[in-house]
């Protein structure tokens, strides 16, 4: 069994943070090499527009290498998992007022998104919701461990002045090199 309590900090978030436990930082932590990860073959559309939208960032704040390729693929792919739920989600909610014309308005019916009627004709929640729940809370926690929520980047102590004129100015990539 592994060991309970705080999860480990990386001597860089320590470093930081200004080392505020003042114990001694150990001096054999494995360092990753600083190549930046390409995205594995099978992310889909919006995974890749993910991997785009943040990889160039996370590894200009130093957080993210070639070995975190797992990491970042997985995040991308919960991100894409709960978007595609969520957009049909949305599509269920529109349906034919009148399905025999064509010409008949959309008209709302949060309803169908919502349940679905099971042979027995008990009303349940619709699977798309338990898909989307499920791979939403995936990928923030993915993207906490990659530094990407509000909490984890308050927690680096990083001075938002100190931002503006070092290399981790605008870290957010829109696109591959």
């Amino acid at each position: 069994m592994g060991k309970r309590g705080t999860k480990t900090e990386p001597t860089a978030l320590k470093v930081l943070k200004g080392n505020p436990g003042k114990r001694p930082l150990p001096i054999n932590e494995p360092k990753p090499t600083g190549d930046m990860p390409d995205p594995p073959n099978h992310l889909d559309e919006y995974a890749l527009e993910e991997w785009d939208r943040v990889c160039d960032g996370l590894h200009a704040m130093g957080v993210l290498y070639g070995v975190d390729m797992a990491t970042l693929a997985a995040y991308c792919a919960s991100y894409s998992r709960w978007r595609t739920a969520d957009e049909e989600l949305q599509k269920l909610t529109m349906a034919l007022s009148n399905p025999d014309d064509p010409e008949s308005e959309l008209v709302y019916q949060p309803l169908n998104a919502m349940v679905e009627i099971t042979k027995a004709g008990n009303m349940i929640q619709h699977p798309l919701i338990g898909i989307s729940n499920v791979a939403k809370s995936d990928c923030i926690k993915y993207a906490a461990q990659l530094g990407m929520t509000p909490s984890a980047r308050a927690s680096l102590g990083i001075d938002p002045k100190q931002l503006k004129k070092s290399k981790f100015a605008g870290l957010i990539s829109h696109g591959r090199k």
